[in-house]
């Protein structure tokens, strides 16, 4: 079991993605903004973080810039969850550090799948 941080300002995508990751035995914390986002990564030590891309403030993208460049987070998989679909979405989003990218809306298998990926070393998932 992983211990998961949900990073959206939608209240239905945090409960739809957290019962998809309770449903396959991971714990989940939550934030629902980047800056939210950085400073629960510092405290809880996740060991992924699922993230969003269009959020008030600071994006998903620049969280995931700041999280995987941080000495103290670096080591986070960030995964990044998003209606941007676009593969320069999808490129952006890697070379901002994420270990993945999914378009949403995901389906749970491909879901714990990826974090499954992830946490055992892989990603640059592409579909």
């Amino acid at each position: 079991m992983a211990k998961i941080l949900v990073v959206d300002d939608s209240p239905t995508e945090v409960h739809l993605l957290k019962a998809a990751l309770q449903k396959g035995g991971h714990g989940v914390i939550t934030a629902t903004n980047g800056v939210e986002a950085i400073e629960t990564a510092r405290n809880e030590k996740p060991d992924v973080i699922l993230m969003d891309v269009v959020m008030p403030g600071i994006n998903g993208f620049q969280a995931t810039r700041q999280i995987t460049q941080n000495p103290e987070t670096k080591h986070i998989p960030v995964i990044v969850v998003s209606n941007k679909s676009q593969q320069t979405d999808r490129v952006w989003g890697l070379r901002q550090g994420a270990a993945d990218y999914l378009a949403k809306p995901v389906k749970d298998q491909v879901l714990l799948e990826t974090i499954r990926n992830v946490l055992a070393g892989g990603g640059k998932h592409a579909p």
